[in-house]
């Protein structure tokens, strides 16, 4: 039971991480397109996600790709 439990948390934890590097990357975006603080670009970023109804993370993650030509990754050791 604790085995099943730490797996579904460090999936969790994973998931977390690439949902942050993709939100922090689209507010870098947002900043650059703006020239706006990290602050600014954030609640851009929030605004337009609540307007258009999804999710903070998949937002980003779209915005990212638009821009990019290759998916997100995160560089973090496990």
């Amino acid at each position: 039971m604790r085995l099943a439990s730490h797996h579904e948390t460090q999936a969790d934890l994973d998931a977390a991480l690439q949902s942050r590097t993709s939100i922090n990357l689209a507010v870098g975006i947002i900043m650059g397109q703006n020239r706006c603080s990290q602050d600014e670009a954030f609640k851009i970023l929030t605004e337009v996600s609540s307007h258009r109804n999804i999710k903070v993370r998949d937002l980003a993650a779209s915005l990212v790709g638009q821009v990019g030509q290759a998916p997100t990754e995160t560089h973090f050791d496990r």
